[in-house]
């Protein structure tokens, strides 16, 4: 159990509010009752800065801070729906749509018409990094036409959570892709298919082979799944799962990233071992 932290009171766009030291102004937004867009930020991982889509204003600032890794601090007076900080949003979408296939991102589409956003001003020669889906095992899909690198999956993957290391990025710039090593073929690879990363991914590049191939299908429908949460039996540990099932079959599992047992985490028996149910 973490030792109580003592409040500090922070302003955010005119309003007072008061949260625990060492608190990220997004948690400072939030306790404001603020919705604040966030891609690259996990709540199980430590920030990366990769999107800069959570951007605000911090008084005495010269440039926008990135909320879900700036740390608040007592006095500190935000701005979270200026011109600028909406217009760098705006543009930080454009972008991102412009170039990879954001149709299974959550709230993506929301996001772009509140900020007014239109990736179509690029034109159509824009540069994308389309590509087909790597569908090399029965169990997740790597579909990289979808990739923002926003690094979540390495960080789940490697130190901050599987210590598997099975993918990093490769190449440099615009050609920056996620990997394994050499490229090879995920059942090559040191991939423990614990599905961690397919937790922490927030555009759908990675997904269950279930969801993809109902995706195809035109068959995958979250209004019509229902969830349950439960223990897994495979072992003493306790892990926490939630079951997504939708035409009473499971076509998912999940872990609550408040549990205190998982994080968010599990194992290949845990996330994908439910044929026997």
């Amino acid at each position: 159990m973490q030792p109580p932290r003592r409040l500090i009171d922070v302003e955010i766009d005119g309003a007072a509010v008061r949260v625990p030291e060492g608190s990220t102004v997004l948690d400072a937004c939030r306790t404001a009752g603020k919705d604040i867009p966030t891609l690259c930020h996990g709540d199980t991982l430590t920030p990366k800065n990769a999107c800069r889509v959570c951007v605000v204003e911090v008084e005495g600032s010269r440039t926008l801070a990135p909320a879900c890794s700036r740390t608040a601090e007592a006095g500190m007076v935000v701005a979270t729906d200026t011109e600028r900080a909406r217009h760098s949003r705006k543009v930080v979408l454009e972008l991102l749509a412009s170039s990879t296939d954001l149709s299974t991102t959550p709230r993506a589409k929301e996001w772009m018409a509140d900020y007014g956003a239109d990736p179509a001003r690029f034109g159509e020669e824009a540069a994308t990094v389309a590509q087909p889906p790597k569908v090399d095992n029965d169990l997740y899909v790597r579909d990289y036409g979808k990739c923002i690198l926003c690094y979540k999956c390495v960080d789940a993957c490697g130190e901050q959570w599987q210590n598997s290391f099975a993918i990093s990025v490769a190449g440099r710039g615009f050609d920056a892709t996620i990997s394994t090593e050499f490229d090879v073929a995920l059942t090559d690879s040191a991939c423990v298919y614990c599905g961690n990363c397919v937790e922490v991914c927030p555009t759908g590049a990675l997904s269950f082979k279930t969801e993809f191939d109902m995706r195809a299908e035109g068959t995958w429908d979250e209004s019509e799944q229902t969830t349950t949460t439960t223990i897994c039996s495979y072992c003493g540990v306790g892990c926490n799962l939630t079951l997504h099932v939708q035409d009473n079959k499971i076509v998912k599992v999940t872990s609550p990233h408040d549990n205190p047992v998982t994080h968010g985490n599990l194992c290949i028996k845990g996330r994908f071992g439910y044929g026997y149910v």
